[in-house]
């Protein structure tokens, strides 16, 4: 039987333009971050399947590439459950395992530590447009810092680098998870129902208002909770206007100071920002994660359609390694989007190395191409990128080919 050719489903391989464009990015990515005070760091692609499935990562939980039990410790004959054939799993976020990370080794890391962390992850997810079943993810964290210069320094080191990219008029959407919780109480609904409430509001953007109260109706709800609920939207504003509303409104269910914190967070990235962007309080933002617990935000695109990159804080979860809760906030950008939308525009990357390339005749004696390799190497000397290559019999093809890498310097080498 022959062998298959095509990468398995929902993954891909990578030609040589894309990856030259991915390592650009990669590269700016770290030069960006670095400059910003990030340190890089790295996980094992593996993680342990307790850590997993320790109902913190949403939907994801259920999309996980589940690793069997190996040598001795499979024993397939006597296993009764899942539990017993499984103990690890491929990572799906990049979130669980800096938390593990940090729990093992926070005795001999700074405090706040600013920790970069590039990847891939994998999710049995069904591939689409700009999603795959193995992708890379690239994450900045905060850890150890309570107040909210964490999620200014994380949004603006983010835009920036997106503004490095040569993205314009992108925005930030950002909200809090005290708020969403303040405007569930402040209607009435029951604290057991909040995250199905948040599953339905966060539709909001492809239901609408109307469909939100059709759905809620659904589900059950008091009339009148709901309609105190939808009311709220009506009334409140994408700016900081809406962030004091909350603060007036909701009033003995919102968290002292939670309203204060977000509107530093905006009108402090506005006053810093380097980059061409809106940041815009948006009361119906969710995120599915459920170990978020304050801050969220989301990078929208309008020429992607959807968002390219998220994050927020989540204070409690390093606490269930450690038992001690620890102060955490983190930004991921959408890297495989990313990329997408610079190949669709025909990005060109700036200031790269001028590319040359020598194609030699057939009948060179070896002094002459002894001759052409002593050339290459003073040319590589002075930064520039050389190919060596023997001369096919269709030339022009040949150098067509070279000419759309972006070889600008061909020069064909014959017999003396």
């Amino acid at each position: 039987m022959a062998l298959k050719k095509k990468p398995v489903t929902g993954m891909k391989d990578m030609m040589p333009e894309e990856m030259e464009i991915r390592d650009y990015v990669i590269g700016l990515i770290k030069e960006t971050y670095k400059a910003f005070g990030f340190s890089s760091i790295e996980t094992p692609c593996v993680e342990h399947i307790e850590n997993l499935c320790s109902k913190q990562g949403g939907d994801n939980e259920k999309l996980i590439f589940k690793i069997l039990k190996r040598g001795e410790k499979l024993k397939l004959e006597t296993a009764k459950e899942e539990a017993d054939l499984v103990d690890g799993g491929l990572r799906y976020d990049l979130t669980v395992p800096l938390s593990r990370y940090y729990s093992n080794n926070a005795n001999v890391l700074p405090s706040p530590f600013k920790a970069l962390q590039m990847g891939n992850v994998w999710r049995a997810d069904r591939p689409q447009r700009g999603r795959f079943r193995q992708f890379m993810q690239c994450d900045i964290d905060i850890l150890g810092e309570p107040s909210n210069l964490a999620e200014i320094e994380l949004i603006l080191a983010t835009t920036t680098l997106l503004g490095k990219l040569d993205f314009h008029n992108f925005t930030i959407r950002i909200n809090d998870r005290r708020i969403l919780k303040a405007m569930a109480a402040y209607s009435g609904f029951a604290e057991e129902d909040y995250d199905s409430i948040f599953i339905t509001l966060d539709k909001m953007d492809k239901i609408g208002l109307d469909g939100v109260q059709a759905e809620l109706e659904d589900n059950g709800y008091a009339k009148e909770s709901i309609e105190k609920y939808l009311r709220i939207f009506k009334e409140i504003t994408n700016d900081v206007a809406g962030v004091r509303w909350c603060k007036e409104t909701l009033k003995g269910f919102l968290p002292e100071g939670a309203a204060d914190s977000l509107e530093m967070i905006i009108t402090s990235v506005e006053s810093a920002k380097e980059a061409d962007f809106k940041i815009s309080f948006d009361p119906t933002l969710v995120r599915g994660m459920s170990y978020y617990t304050g801050t969220i935000f989301e990078i929208s695109m309008d020429e992607f359609g959807g968002s390219v990159g998220g994050g927020g804080r989540y204070d409690k979860m390093i606490g269930k390694f450690t038992g001690q809760d620890t102060p955490a906030v983190g930004f991921s950008i959408g890297f495989e989007r990313i990329v997408m939308l610079l190949l669709e525009r025909g990005y060109k990357i700036p200031s790269s190395r001028e590319k040359k390339a020598y194609l030699l005749d057939k009948n060179l004696t070896q002094d002459e191409i002894l001759e052409v390799l002593e050339m290459a190497k003073a040319d590589r000397a002075e930064g520039k990128q050389v190919q060596i290559a023997n001369m096919k019999k269709n030339k022009k093809f040949q150098k067509d080919q070279l000419i759309q890498q972006g070889y600008t310097d061909i020069t064909e080498i014959f017999r003396k």
